[in-house]
């Protein structure tokens, strides 16, 4: 059976929240991401993918990256494992978005787990303003 990409909005309305609480600012609209449908990829929940400067150049278009996801790996994960999975992905992606990415070097757990452990108490940080603000 041949991959079927499908946009993956619930995935990407995820990574945007990711990005603005954590402040990765160089992610936007031109992060894209997609359900692998049909992907027979073993051990794999997710890749990032990047449009390489020759692409940008010969065809005119700007740097865009793609977040694929593999839906029968991914979409079982806990919500905590599919945060670390995504944040694992965006840190592939270089500040500068021209169309690299970013090594395993930089990219390991004990970075993901240090931003998921920041990210966690950004967003229970924000619940508690929004309930001390609905409370005045």
């Amino acid at each position: 059976m041949a991959i079927r990409y499908v946009r993956a909005p619930d995935v990407e309305e995820r990574v945007r929240r990711i990005a603005e609480i954590l402040g990765l600012d160089h992610i936007d609209h031109r992060v894209i991401c997609v359900r692998a449908e049909g992907s027979a990829a073993r051990w794999t929940l997710a890749r990032c993918h990047a449009l390489p400067k020759i692409f940008q150049a010969v065809l005119g278009v700007e740097a865009c990256y793609v977040i694929e996801v593999i839906p029968g790996e991914f979409d079982v994960l806990s919500e905590e494992d599919k945060t670390k999975t995504l944040i694992h992905e965006l840190l592939h992606i270089p500040k500068a978005f021209g169309g690299g990415l970013k090594s395993h070097r930089f990219v390991n757990r004990r970075t993901v787990n240090r931003l998921y452990k920041e990210l966690v108490r950004k967003e229970s940080n924000r619940r508690g303003e929004r309930e001390e603000t609905r409370a005045s």
